[in-house]
């Protein structure tokens, strides 16, 4: 992560991570994703539009590289581009399939936005999936959370299922197969909740 922290001159806007997510749903074959469906099979578009094989692995300081660790630290997903896969943290996947779904985005869009020169990029657990409580993130871990937000959450099915289900964030986050707080997010980013359900 050391090489990706020194581009941090260099980040994508908010924008650009959203119609980067938008190229790539919109490349996804019919017979894949109809554009409607919910959720979005992200393990599916990792595979069959990039080559990208996903694997649940229970040890995740085994991959190639990995780095050291503090005590309570724990990897939650990496991308090994040289080889073409996604490891996700199996314990975490057994335990929340909302947080490997997001995981699976995330290190999707390392491979969109920040691959180019790159052999391996680890991401901890406190760098994966929005939550109030943790400081903000390495401007690539913030850039890689945007785009897995988009992907899985793309902008107009969040907007007509907001209206149709009035707003419910708990039943959103199920829909979509997040967390309620990456579907708080995504709804405040997209400026759909009222200021009473502001965080």
């Amino acid at each position: 992560m050391a090489a990706l922290a020194n581009r941090a001159s260099i980040a994508f806007t908010v924008d650009v991570i959203e119609a980067k997510a938008e190229e790539v749903l919109a490349q996804v074959p019919s017979w894949l994703w109809d554009g409607e469906r919910l959720p979005v099979p992200v393990e599916d578009i990792a595979d069959t539009c990039f080559g990208l094989l996903v694997r649940d692995v229970e040890d995740m300081t085994s991959a190639p590289g990995a780095p050291q660790l503090d005590a309570g630290q724990a990897l939650s997903g990496l991308l090994l581009a040289s080889r073409g896969e996604i490891w996700v943290n199996a314990a975490e996947a057994r335990e929340w399939p909302p947080r490997r779904r997001f995981t699976i985005g995330h290190e999707l869009g390392h491979w969109v936005l920040h691959r180019a020169g790159q052999t391996a990029l680890f991401c901890r657990h406190g760098m994966i999936e929005p939550e109030t409580t943790r400081p903000a993130p390495p401007v690539p871990e913030d850039e890689a959370n945007r785009f897995a937000a988009a992907l899985l959450m793309p902008e107009p099915l969040v907007c007509e299922c907001a209206e149709e289900l009035r707003l419910n964030v708990r039943v959103l986050a199920a829909r979509f197969g997040v967390s309620v707080a990456a579907m708080q997010v995504r709804l405040e980013t997209l400026r759909l909740l009222p200021d009473y359900m502001l965080r």
